[in-house]
């Protein structure tokens, strides 16, 4: 695989731009039709973590100022590089309107305010999906040539379809919104989600979010990620969406926080995001201590869901170990 080393840290306002564009090209027929990904890593340098910018994330998603940077905020850290291999001209798959479908994030310490770091970024699994197709998008963060955190995000181009291969992710939702297998990627063992869709009977809730209708743009202004299904009902209905939707790594973040509180430098965690948290909306939330098949890792189980939905909006895990999903 080839490496592109970046000249800096990529601007996340400039990569939309190319993004309208490759969308502008794919519509007058010139965009390349979604049969292989590019062979390459990016990488770049970024930090040192600006404090004013990690505070008023810790803040919106109801975390306590410290100087350990949360393991979702590194995410928003790092997204740029991974953005960068999916701006490129040869990258498969339209980058405006991608679904978060899930997630899952290792991290061994904590990366702290005043440290530089090195990202690294690259796709992989292009797969058919149901509503279109799905990529893996890894991500390394890395200080001082040590990694001490690797995420995956999977992602859903709706409507786009792929020539063949397997269908990983066969399910969609009720409300024709993507849905995930176990094959995506998340917690396994999570017991919410027993039977079909119809059968899902909600656990006895512990917290409720309420998100306001400009949640999408308070955490864009902090995290950089403008992807129009976020910000408004008129820019998601641009989209394809029906409203405007919460950014996953939202969700991500504030589960984190509730089932990790005290902010380990290890952790790991995982979700898969079954059906759209629409906004403005209400969550219902429950935390409850969980297990991986096996009884190899012991685990915080969190599911979010709207009042009278046949299907959660998350379900997620949280540990305060650095583990690998795929061992567990």
């Amino acid at each position: 695989m080839n490496e592109v080393v970046l000249p800096a840290m990529p601007e996340l306002a400039g990569l939309y731009r190319q993004a309208v564009v490759g969308a502008v090209l794919r519509r007058a027929g010139r965009g390349s039709p979604a049969s292989a990904l590019p062979e390459v890593r990016h990488r770049a340098s970024g930090g040192p973590v600006d404090r004013e910018r990690l505070t008023a994330f810790q803040h919106l998603v109801g975390q306590a100022a410290r100087d350990a940077v949360p393991s979702a905020h590194v995410h928003t850290l790092a997204f740029p590089v991974a953005m960068s291999v999916m701006a490129r001209p040869d990258f498969p798959l339209p980058l405006l309107g991608m679904v978060h479908l899930s997630n899952t994030v290792v991290q061994t310490r904590a990366l702290r305010v005043g440290e530089k770091f090195e990202s690294v970024a690259y796709a992989e699994n292009l797969s058919p999906h149901r509503s279109g197709t799905s990529v893996d998008l890894v991500t390394e963060v890395s200080v001082d040539g040590e990694r001490i955190w690797t995420g995956r995000s999977v992602y859903l181009a709706r409507g786009v379809r792929t020539a063949g291969g397997r269908e990983e992710h066969p399910e969609p939702s009720p409300d024709g919104s993507p849905g995930i297998s176990p094959a995506a990627g998340g917690d396994k063992s999570d017991t919410a989600l027993s039977g079909s869709a119809d059968t899902f009977t909600p656990p006895v809730p512990t917290a409720q979010w309420d998100l306001a209708s400009d949640t999408g743009r308070a955490y864009a202004a902090v995290s950089g990620d403008w992807n129009p299904i976020h910000l408004s009902a008129p820019s998601a209905r641009l989209l394809g969406m029906k409203r405007a939707i919460a950014h996953g790594v939202y969700l991500a973040a504030r589960m984190v926080e509730l089932a990790e509180p005290a902010a380990p430098d290890a952790v790991s965690w995982g979700v898969d995001f079954l059906s759209p948290a629409l906004l403005p909306g209400t969550l219902a939330v429950a935390v409850r201590p969980g297990e991986a098949p096996g009884g190899s890792v012991r685990h915080t189980d969190v599911t979010g869901w709207a009042p009278g939905a046949k299907r959660p909006s998350f379900t997620g895990w949280v540990t305060g170990q650095a583990v690998d999903p795929a061992s567990s």
